[in-house]
């Protein structure tokens, strides 16, 4: 799978990518909001992990332009953020298919909570497509 990850973090942005090439993905990294946008709308992958707290353009911008263009408008995107919880609930409404505080995937211990996560959200979105396609299949 094609995944797409943008966070201004050098650190969390290598971590992250190598544990998901490890995993066997292909990863392309951004690391502004402009760049990640420009990316995902070029490439159109198939998961985006984004981060909130970005320069150039912030994520929530980004999610919502991201939400607004055809090609990405169904790209499961994973928010990936050091902000509070209480955020979740706006994000999720603009868009974001799963939010997770970066402090509950202690990346610092491994990226393999990282990875379990970003899988998960590839299966349930390639569930929903299926389930999608079947009752048009049998509406139609």
């Amino acid at each position: 799978m094609n995944i797409l990850i943008v966070d201004d973090s050098r650190f969390l942005r290598l971590a992250n990518e190598r544990a998901l090439l490890k995993a066997g993905h292909q990863v392309l990294t951004a690391s502004d909001g402009e760049e990640g946008l420009r990316l995902g709308i070029e490439h159109q992958p198939d998961l985006i992990v984004l981060d909130m707290l970005l320069p150039k353009l912030s994520g929530p911008e980004v999610l919502r332009a991201l939400r607004k263009n055809l090609r990405t408008a169904t790209i499961p995107i994973m928010v990936l953020t050091s902000l509070p919880q209480r955020n979740e609930g706006k994000l999720l409404e603009e868009g974001a298919t799963v939010y997770f505080e970066k402090a509950s995937l202690r990346i610092a211990e491994g990226s393999g909570a990282f990875v379990e996560a970003a899988e998960r959200t590839l299966a349930m979105a390639n569930q929903a497509k299926t389930m999608k396609a079947a009752a048009a299949k049998a509406h139609g």
